[in-house]
């Protein structure tokens, strides 16, 4: 059990001066500085659970993990460092075997299955911003008009 749980452990370090906590639904995740400066709290590393399948709801839980460590510093956002697969797996192994005693044969055999999911981990900055910018802000390349990140379908965008 110990295993389970340190396996989707966070931690945090403080590099700044925390607040009170907020609530983790308004925590933002940002994957670029957002404008207008904002002020480092702590650095955060996180890992999805050990039973969590598919990519999507890997990527979901590091981005909440992050949201909920970022809130307990009073953190309203987090600038996304960068995400990362563990090591995991399927594998299955066939086994067989016989023999004999006193003149009467036996045999066995079996099938053995080993599902382990690769965890996702994530690293971010948890950060204050003190003017947040619109909801659908977006970051822009150097001397463009276009966005560094292109739109999520369904964004209208």
């Amino acid at each position: 059990m110990a295993l389970l749980l340190a396996s989707c452990a966070t931690s945090s370090m403080l590099v700044g001066q925390p607040r009170p906590p907020i609530d983790p639904s308004q925590v933002r995740i940002y994957n670029a500085p957002p404008p207008g400066g904002f002020e480092e709290i702590a650095v955060i590393e996180t890992a999805s659970g050990p039973v969590t399948y598919g990519e999507q709801n890997k990527l979901n839980a590091v981005l909440q993990n992050l949201r909920e460590e970022a809130a307990k510093v009073g953190a309203n956002g987090v600038l996304l460092q960068g995400t990362a697969n563990g090591y995991g797996g399927t594998s299955v192994g066939v086994g067989a075997g016989g023999g004999s005693y006193r003149g009467s044969g036996f045999s066995s055999g079996g099938i053995g299955v080993s599902i382990s999911p690769r965890t996702k981990y994530a690293t971010g900055t948890a950060i204050y911003v003190p003017n947040p910018p619109p909801e659908n802000w977006q970051p822009m390349l150097p001397g463009s008009t276009e966005p560094a990140v292109a739109p999520e379908p369904g964004d209208g965008g």
